[in-house]
């Protein structure tokens, strides 16, 4: 949400640890090739034998690891439990979220590896830092948070143990890809010149835009490639044809975000790869765009939704007065304990104490926010515009002085905000060449990120072993 106060904490970002390869769109339902088990005991029956080597029967090979149909079954119920927890009720057929699920699975398996070769390790004391960092964000102590995960049918040494992947892949990416980002001089004073530009073709617009991504594998050849573009233009056809964009996105996109339905959630076009603006820069909101071809693949892309957006105005010129708001928020997180709908209800009944009077929005921050401004009582300071995601943006400008927002959500969670105080002040220069330092290196790391990620999966050896049902 807001750039300093909200910490970004590790928390089995399953959803997005990777982007995905195109895998044989026949195995909705599959069951493993393997042999039968020798020497079964007699008092095993064959079906309770036949689910035994089930799960333990291996799915893929992963260079020298391998994943087998326990490990991706456990880790598919994650995730529809985490999806499930966001509110997300169209969640696509089981078996085309496995097939999803099991890709993002061998690429966390060719980066762990990567990882090991470099050397690169999160210990249990950095593990047990990160669960209590975890635990405290929920308001528990370690031992409650356990029980709470138990209680809802979740093994808490699986748990620990995807903590410590995610440790270990954030660990590597920061060395492989964050750590190699630059941004010149040169490129803030082109990106504040076409700012404005910018600003003059769109206005001061946010576009929240979907979409469907075919990917080409590296080195490919042309009649690979020729095969992709066919894809491509088959999803695209079925959009034409009034397919849902969430649903086929969900189960056909390569793209990291395809369970969320392919959505990039709402940015400027300045935060948009360029092809996708130039794609874009005419469409009407529902409008989806013709094919678009990068480096990653073949884009399908839907314009969502367009709307007006409170950002900083102005260029490399003069410095531009912009409205500053004080305010403070209590943030409760969804996660695999708390649901969109708990976090909602908590916050209603937060809002209703505050204006009973039977407690301060500072005390209840202290005790129940989430988010790391809870000991100081949600105060998040002043902000300026494009401080925050523009959800909280867009419901904190709406808020009178002293006025308490119903319960908001944004990728953080759901919120409670109360305006403090409101003042204009003029912006430096230099405070927007820092902004636009963030903006460029925001979009070269997401597209690194994806050559990356993208290249990991390419260099793997892959081997399914499954057959059709």
């Amino acid at each position: 949400m807001h750039s300093q106060p909200i910490s970004r904490i590790v928390f089995a970002g399953i959803l997005s640890c990777a982007a995905l390869s195109p895998v044989q769109h026949a195995w909705a339902q599959f069951k493993p090739a393997a042999p039968a088990a020798a020497g079964a005991p007699a008092a095993i029956t064959a079906s309770a034998a036949n689910r035994v080597q089930d799960v333990d029967s291996i799915i893929a090979v992963v260079n020298t690891d391998v994943i087998t149909r326990g490990e991706l079954e456990d880790r598919t119920r994650t995730v529809e439990q985490q999806l499930k927890a966001q509110g997300n009720t169209s969640l696509p057929p089981r078996g085309q979220l496995m097939r999803q699920v099991l890709e993002r699975m061998i690429v966390e398996q060719a980066a762990l590896q990567q990882a090991k070769e470099m050397g690169i390790q999160a210990d249990d004391a950095m593990l047990d830092r990160a669960l209590a960092r975890i635990a405290e964000q929920n308001k528990m102590s370690l031992q409650e948070f356990r029980r709470q995960l138990e209680g809802q049918g979740m093994s808490y040494v699986k748990y620990r143990e995807q903590i410590r992947r995610e440790i270990i892949m954030q660990r590597l990416r920061e060395r492989e890809v964050d750590n190699k980002i630059q941004v010149s001089e040169s490129e803030i004073e082109n990106y504040l010149a076409a700012q404005g530009a910018a600003g003059a073709a769109h206005g001061q617009d946010e576009w929240n835009v979907a979409h469907i991504l075919v990917r080409i594998p590296e080195n490919a050849s042309a009649e690979q490639i020729e095969q992709r573009r066919k894809r491509a233009e088959q999803l695209l056809a079925q959009l034409k044809s009034g397919a849902d964009f969430a649903k086929l996105a969900a189960a056909s996109s390569d793209a990291d975000d395809a369970l969320k339905g392919g959505e990039l959630g709402w940015r400027s076009p300045d935060r948009l790869p360029q092809l996708f603006t130039d794609a874009l820069d005419k469409a009407n909101q529902g409008d989806i765009a013709p094919l678009v071809k990068s480096a990653n693949g073949f884009h399908i892309l839907k314009l969502v939704g367009k709307r007006a957006a409170s950002v900083m105005k102005g260029g490399a010129a003069a410095p531009a007065a912009v409205q500053q708001t004080h305010a403070r928020h209590i943030l409760i997180r969804v996660n695999q304990i708390v649901s969109a709908a708990d976090a909602q209800r908590k916050l209603l009944d937060l809002k209703q104490r505050i204006e009973n009077k039977a407690a301060t929005f500072e005390e209840l921050a202290k005790s129940y926010s989430n988010d790391s401004t809870a000991a100081k009582g949600g105060d998040l300071g002043w902000i300026y515009p494009g401080d925050t995601v523009p959800e909280f943006e867009r419901a904190m400008n709406a808020l009178k002085i002293g006025e308490i927002s119903e319960p908001i959500e944004s990728p953080f969670g759901y919120h409670l905000i109360q305006v403090l105080e409101r003042k204009t002040e003029d912006v430096s220069q230099e405070r927007q060449r820092q902004a636009a330092r963030m903006a460029i290196r925001e979009r070269k790391l997401d597209e690194a990120t994806q050559d990356w990620m993208r290249q990991l999966r390419d260099r793997a050896y892959v081997e399914y072993r499954f057959e059709e049902r």
